[in-house]
């Protein structure tokens, strides 16, 4: 079993950032622009709008909608590179623990009690 921690890295994360790729080249970036705006390379923008990156778990419409107004934000430049982190961190802990499980099938009470809460909202 994956700690909480390695899940978000390795499936929250990357979903949050494909989303959030995906609706800045719908805004009219192009790839380019999109890379170095969120501190990654051109390649990786690639990867995450094919869906090679990114695509293990899916948002709920919430976080979605959350990544929606952020990127809107950052196209109208109401937002900045350096929101990216703060911002990519309240929308990584609205994402509900029990969906990700849920999607992985892992199984909640294989979790610690020190875990519960590891990826930011309570495994309910």
């Amino acid at each position: 079993m994956k700690p909480p921690c390695e899940i978000v890295v390795w499936y929250v994360i990357p979903a949050i950032r494909s989303e959030l790729a995906k609706e800045l080249l719908n805004l009219g970036m192009k790839q380019k622009d999109v890379s170095e705006l969120m501190d990654i390379t051109q390649p990786a923008v690639s990867q995450y709008i094919t869906d090679k990156r990114g695509s293990g778990i899916k948002l709920n419409d919430d976080v979605r909608q959350m990544i929606k107004d952020f990127a809107r934000q950052l196209s109208e430049g109401k937002a900045t590179k350096a929101d990216l982190i703060p911002r990519t961190c309240k929308i990584c802990k609205s994402v509900k623990t029990v969906d990700v499980l849920e999607q992985l099938n892992i199984d909640k009470s294989d979790l610690g009690e020190d875990c519960q809460t590891c990826m930011g909202s309570e495994a309910e």
